[in-house]
Parts: C-alpha cells; structure tokens; sequence
C-alpha cells in the first residue's frame, strides 16, 4: 500500500476553463491524468495538493470529483487558491455522500495515518500582494494555526508529513511561521504544488535546514503522482 503525492489537476470537465490552452505539457493533460494515475491499486493512498477543479461551487464540481472516484486509490485532497468552490468539511463529506463519492476526504484542520506515519497540512500562503501586508499576514495566521492544528492531531510518536499547496520556500521567500511550526514538530519531509512552467526553475528542493522539500505540480511530476512511501 504505497503512499503517493500530486498536486494542481486543475480539471474542468463541467466548466469551461481547460488548461491544454497552456500548450506544452498541458495538452491532453486529462488523459495524462489518467494514466498517470494507472500505476495505483485501489488500496494505495494518494494526496492531492489542491487547485483541484475550477468549479465554482460544489455542484458544479461533481464531475471532476467523479472523475477523481473513478481512479483507483484512496485520495486525501486539501485546499488550493483555485479551489473556489470550498465549503466547509460538513457540506463537503455530505455533498461526497451524495453522490456515492467513497475514495475522497478532506484534509483540513486534521490529519490521517499511513501506518507509522501521520498525513499533515494546510493550503499555506505565498506574499502576492505587497500592496496590502496586514491582510496577507492575517491569513498566514490563520494558515499557521491550521498547520498546528493538523500536526497537534497528530499522535506525538508518529513521523510527521507536511502537505501545501503553496510552498513554504520559493526563490529567496521563506514563510518563517510554516517552518518554524514544522521543526517545532520535528517535520524532516514536506511536498507542495501551485508552481507551474517557468516557475519551476525557482522551485526549492532538496534538504534545507533539516527539511527536505518536493514539488508535486501536475505538469512538474508529468501528471503521475509520485512514490512518497512504498510498502
């Protein structure tokens, strides 16, 4: 039962918005999807980084998340910036409930287990906005106690895996409270997306300061998620 990782499948099978626009490694990207995924059992675990579908509400999602369902595999989604049509845990479990979606749960102010191992995160924040840095720093606050709280429902003696959607390091940029909260709780490993095409040369990876970081961008990993874990 491996443990897998991918981020950003951007999909928009009910809504207009396709990425194959993008060219490149974009095109036929739905496809890639699917035999990326082909590799899976149905008992293997696969987190999914956010910027999940560009629907606008949850309704207007359903065909994505069927989509999701459809590949095999057990799949732990959390939020990215694209992902508009959120709701809260409550209404996201009864709309999967709905519509007989078994494969999908939200990652969000919890955690999961992977045997000795325990499946953290939050979407995290990347300063984009200069122009207003007490909002930004309000919701890398919030972001924060998110983080802590996922890794707080973490039992203590389990290894602890950070999941983001976007990265705690890009370029020189370091988001010191996602970090400092990942070696207050011994966090060694962390993957995230949200970083396409040309932003991939400024994406940090490897080992810095005791952590080691992966990027898990679709179009980064050619939309085949990665093998965190193999058992």
């Amino acid at each position: 039962m491996p443990l897998y990782a991918i981020g950003d499948l951007h999909l928009s099978l009910r809504t207009n918005k396709p990425m194959d626009v993008f060219g490149g490694g974009w095109e036929n990207y739905i496809k890639k999807i699917q035999e990326g995924f082909s590799a899976l059992n149905p008992d293997d675990i696969c987190v999914i980084c956010g910027d999940i579908s560009w629907a606008m509400s949850l309704e207007e999602s359903l065909e994505d998340f069927l989509f999701i369902e459809n590949l095999p595999g057990k799949k732990y989604v959390l939020k990215g910036n694209h992902d508009y049509w959120w709701s809260t845990v409550t209404k996201m479990m009864s709309f999967f409930e709905k519509y007989d979606i078994k494969s999908i749960e939200i990652l969000h102010n919890n955690c999961f287990y992977y045997e000795n191992t325990a499946i953290c995160g939050t979407r995290g924040w990347m300063v984009e906005d200069a122009s207003d840095p007490v909002q930004n720093q309000k919701i890398i606050e919030r972001e924060a106690s998110r983080l802590r709280t996922s890794l707080q429902a973490a039992e203590q003696s389990c290894e602890k895996l950070c999941f983001f959607h976007y990265p705690p390091r890009y370029q020189n940029v370091v988001c010191n409270e996602f970090v400092s909260i990942m070696d207050e709780y011994s966090v060694k490993r962390c993957w995230y997306g949200h970083i396409h095409s040309q932003g991939h040369k400024n994406a940090i990876l490897g080992e810095v300061d005791g952590i080691t970081y992966e990027m898990v961008s679709a179009d980064f990993i050619d939309f085949t998620p990665i093998n965190i874990i193999c058992n």
